[in-house]
């Protein structure tokens, strides 16, 4: 049996004995439920964002960590870009641009089913000027014609010259590794920026309140509109090996508050059970979760929420 030292473990060093490491950022972007949270999951290979139904669900830019042969990609899972009405919808958008704005390469993930309605053309538009190397990956491919898919590829690359197109399911994986081989070599040379075992710069409090925030959409994705939010008030190491973890949902009004708890407390009941059981797979510990629900009025305008979603405040 070879048994490999540290010394030649090319994986300890973050070094390939043949290849340099590679690392860089790329910003996905897309129009709201495009695929993107759902594609870092699988590109990551473990759950860093949000995945909803619902529009709109990832806030911030969330950064998950992927290793690719001698490449660490670190993807900018950003908010969906949208016409933007409220506060919170505008901070959403500027963070998106920012995000992208601040990568080695971009790329633009499409809904083949939706094709480039509504808000696809309007990004199309802004990212014209974007200097970085553009890839356009249509997603949910398994649901489209391919002569379809092929005049959407056309009809994108006529508005942005896009160095790469890719055709994927971020569902089930289909044309992930070309994609992933792609990015690994277009990266620019030099050390890794995390720790090879990361899969995450979300502060796990963070990241525990977004799986909390995800179980309360997909439960009440039909009584209960934007008008929630989830903090992680308390997180309590146990000597037993067990987390306990006290967290709060935040909702506008005495009457999402009811939605919120349900008949006889079953719908708070529910989303505890399925974000608990979640959280102690990727904290591979037990996890005592307790979920409050508080009215706290217009807290859409209230500048230290923004600053616990990492979202710049928008002002006027």
């Amino acid at each position: 049996m070879d048994i490999m030292t540290d010394h030649e473990n090319p994986a300890s060093t973050g070094e390939d004995n043949a290849l340099p490491t590679r690392s860089g950022f790329v910003a996905l972007i897309g129009p709201t439920n495009a695929g993107k949270s759902t594609l870092v999951n699988r590109l990551v290979g473990a759950k860093v964002s949000i995945v909803s139904h619902k529009v709109q669900t990832t806030r911030a830019v969330m950064r998950g960590i992927a290793i690719h042969d001698n490449a660490q990609i670190v993807f900018m899972d950003t908010p969906g870009i949208f016409k933007p009405r409220r506060r919170l919808d505008r901070a959403m958008v500027t963070s998106a641009w920012g995000g992208a704005k601040d990568a080695d390469l971009i790329l633009l993930l499409i809904d083949s089913e939706r094709g480039l309605k509504g808000d696809a053309e309007a990004i199309l538009e802004g990212l014209k000027d974007a200097p970085q190397k553009k890839i356009l990956c249509l997603n949910k491919i398994d649901q489209v014609k391919r002569e379809d898919l092929l005049k959407l590829a056309a009809a994108a690359n006529e508005m942005v010259a896009f160095d790469r197109t890719f055709m994927i399911s971020a569902t089930n994986g289909s044309g992930c590794e070309d994609l992933m081989n792609y990015l690994a070599a277009e990266l620019p040379e030099g050390p890794w920026y995390y720790p090879e075992d990361q899969i995450s710069d979300l502060p796990m409090r963070q990241l525990a309140a977004e799986i909390t925030r995800e179980k309360l959409f997909l439960r009440l994705h039909q009584e209960l509109p934007y008008a929630s939010h989830v903090e992680t008030e308390k997180w309590e190491e146990r000597k037993d090996g067990s987390v306990r973890i006290e967290q709060v949902i935040y909702v506008e009004r005495d009457s999402q508050k009811k939605i919120a708890l349900g008949k006889n407390g079953d719908a708070i009941k529910a989303i505890s059970t399925a974000s608990r059981k979640e959280l102690s797979e990727i904290l591979e510990q037990p996890v005592h979760l307790f979920l409050f629900v508080k009215v706290r009025e217009n807290w859409g305008d209230d500048p230290e929420r923004f600053r616990e979603m990492g979202l710049e405040f928008p002002r006027g």
